[in-house]
């Protein structure tokens, strides 16, 4: 009698694939995610600007991003990016949020931009964060999925995998001193799992209610707790092949 029950990580890993989106089409499929929940779903941006249904901006050019997949139906669930800090240009929440940021707090880090980023548009597609039932998004309700009730389980793991996955490229890329605008919900999520965000600045209408945060990658690692160890392991392993392997210059 086979008594092994999954664990997080392997229940996770089961169902939903995580990838560096290096080819044009995982690209497409992030700014398709980003449109259906910053667009579509929220309103954040005007669909009007984007007739192709693919939210991008100025930042996409030059950043890094992960794409999570799942895995039986091959529809994308998740997303994230990392956006490196140029020498000479703001990053994101530099040019549209600098009036939350705490000054004070962000210069006595005494940062240097080569080892700087920000992540943002962490998204999880409608799809995968309603319960059944309910109506989901443009791929009709999650139901027709087929996803048996352990699978449904795993779904709320997707933001938390999506940030995993940001740490492993801010790990494989050297940009180990992290900004990121976040939703209150996040950083009390992650804290839950020993990932402790120092707040750096005010809370801000942007794209919803949201505050600058900052963590190294060391400190993320240093007091993961080890379940979600067990499922950033794998990530990494992945995203530091990808990168490795990615021809940056084609």
């Amino acid at each position: 009698m086979n008594v092994h029950q999954d664990s997080l990580a392997e229940s996770f890993l089961r169902y939903f694939d995580i990838a560096l989106a290096t080819t044009e089409a995982q690209k497409r499929a992030t700014y398709h995610i980003r449109y259906r929940v910053y667009c579509d779903e929220f309103g954040y941006e005007p669909r009007e600007r984007f007739p192709d249904q693919a939210e991008t901006d100025e930042y996409d050019d030059y950043s890094l991003a992960c794409l999570i997949t799942h895995r039986a139906s091959g529809l994308p669930a998740g997303c994230v990016r990392l956006v490196p800090a140029l020498e000479h240009e703001p990053l994101p929440l530099e040019k549209y949020c600098r009036q939350s940021l705490d000054q004070e707090f962000i210069e006595a880090l005494n940062l240097q931009r080569s080892s700087l980023c920000e992540i943002s548009r962490l998204a999880v597609d409608g799809a995968f964060r309603r319960r059944s039932g309910e109506n989901a998004s443009r791929f009709g309700r999650i139901e027709t999925l087929d996803c048996s009730p352990q699978e449904r389980r795993t779904f709320p793991m997707i933001a938390v995998a999506a940030f995993l996955a940001s740490t492993a490229l801010t790990e494989v890329s050297g940009r180990t001193k992290v900004l990121a605008m976040m939703e209150p919900f996040l950083p009390r999520l992650l804290r839950r799992s020993g990932i402790v965000f120092q707040r750096a600045g005010r809370d801000m209408e942007y794209h919803g209610l949201r505050a600058p945060f900052f963590i190294t990658t060391q400190d993320a690692l240093e007091h993961m707790k080890p379940e979600l160890k067990e499922l950033y392991d794998p990530i990494h392993a992945t995203i530091r092949r990808e990168y490795r392997e990615y021809d940056w210059a084609a």
